[in-house]
């Protein structure tokens, strides 16, 4: 019988391009309870074809590997903070697989001193959508740096991945008058973040810290004279505030924010109450979360308050960490006498600076 009429008479098809040759089952070693007459043995008798199919099937498992491994990789990244580039896979598009490349900010946290800036970036950087630069740049308001250039200034930012926001904070871009404009000639829609502490708290913070700095710059071996009291430096002996006295100044938080008004609009930047997030983090990084376009991420298992320090530390899938030593110093006892007519003096400047923000912060008058 020809091969032909014994495949019809099995009501068997052979499709194109394939050999099939029935085997009778006298010719094999039969497995026990197997009905079987034949077994079908099939293959390709097109070499292209054969080729193709090969082909395919090894590009859908190379495919499939490397998508389980960036999604691997891009977990681990978002946990852990990863900063540094993995090179690009060699058959693959940059798009389907980004590498991480340093981008100017698209944030900046450009004041106030002593309100709690390192703090706010250190809780952002919590975000996995977040980097932050190392340190502070200082580019917009020393023209040595700022004479650098802009590629220069990309340089100090961190690595980042598509959709991911750089935020970078130097607290003094906030009272230098040329900073607005630069900042606009590099990004005019540029998200900004001011924070901003009861401006009498905030004075004495500055003071604090500006004689812990003096004392650890003067030599030991040389005799020093006495520092002079937070109370002897703002107040004149006629009983009047001394208004040139820079850690007041720096307090009159209107006199600077007009500046940045005139270059950016309102909904351009946001007040961060620094009194608040010392108190409650939580509420404060949720505003900022939304005004930033980020997904909620940061929450209370984000934190936890150290008893010896006296604030919040931070935590995240792999550590819990606080600020250095120097942050929360503990600040010398002022006259309430003092501190209650600095209040009265900062009263109608506050009012000023709530009156531009469009927002009551609740700071005490007497």
């Amino acid at each position: 019988m020809s091969p032909l009429k014994s495949e019809k008479r099995r009501g068997c098809v052979r499709p194109p391009h394939f050999d099939i040759l029935w085997l009778p089952r006298a010719a094999i070693r039969t497995v026990e309870g197997d009905p079987s007459d034949c077994i079908l043995v099939v293959g390709v008798s097109r070499p292209k074809m054969a080729l193709a199919i090969l082909t395919v099937m090894l590009l859908s498992l190379f495919l499939t590997f490397h998508l389980i491994y960036d999604s691997a990789l891009s977990t681990l990244q978002k946990s852990n903070h990863i900063e540094n580039s993995r090179p690009p896979l060699f058959l693959l598009s940059r798009k389907l697989y980004p590498t991480a490349v340093r981008r100017l900010p698209q944030a900046i946290i450009m004041g106030v001193r002593k309100c709690g800036t390192r703090a706010l970036l250190e809780m952002l950087y919590l975000h996995p959508m977040v980097q932050k630069a190392a340190g502070e740049v200082h580019f917009f308001d020393r023209d040595e740096n700022y004479n650098k250039g802009l590629e220069w200034y990309r340089t100090q930012m961190p690595h980042s991945h598509y959709g991911q926001i750089t935020i970078e904070k130097s607290p003094s871009y906030f009272v230098t008058p040329e900073v607005p404009e630069r900042i606009r000639a590099m990004n005019a829609s540029v998200k900004l973040l001011l924070i901003v502490r009861e401006p009498v708290t905030r004075a004495i913070s500055d003071y604090t810290q500006l004689r812990a700095n003096a004392a650890t710059a003067s030599p030991a071996t040389f005799p020093t004279p006495a520092p002079k009291s937070f109370e002897q430096l703002v107040m004149h002996q006629n009983g009047s505030v001394n208004e040139a006295y820079r850690p007041l100044a720096i307090s009159v938080y209107h006199h600077y924010l007009h500046r940045w008004l005139e270059v950016f609009s309102r909904d351009q930047l946001l007040i961060v109450n620094g009194d608040q997030l010392i108190e409650d983090p939580v509420p404060q990084l949720k505003r900022i979360e939304k005004f930033l376009g980020l997904e909620p991420k940061i929450d209370s298992h984000n934190f936890y308050f150290n008893e010896t320090k006296g604030f919040y530390c931070l935590r995240n899938e792999t550590a819990d960490r606080c600020l250095r030593e120097t942050k929360g110093r503990k600040h010398p006892r002022v006259d309430p006498h003092v501190v209650s007519k600095l209040r009265r003096y900062f009263g109608e400047h506050n009012q000023k600076f709530y009156d531009l923000v469009g927002e009551d912060m609740g700071w005490p008058e007497d």
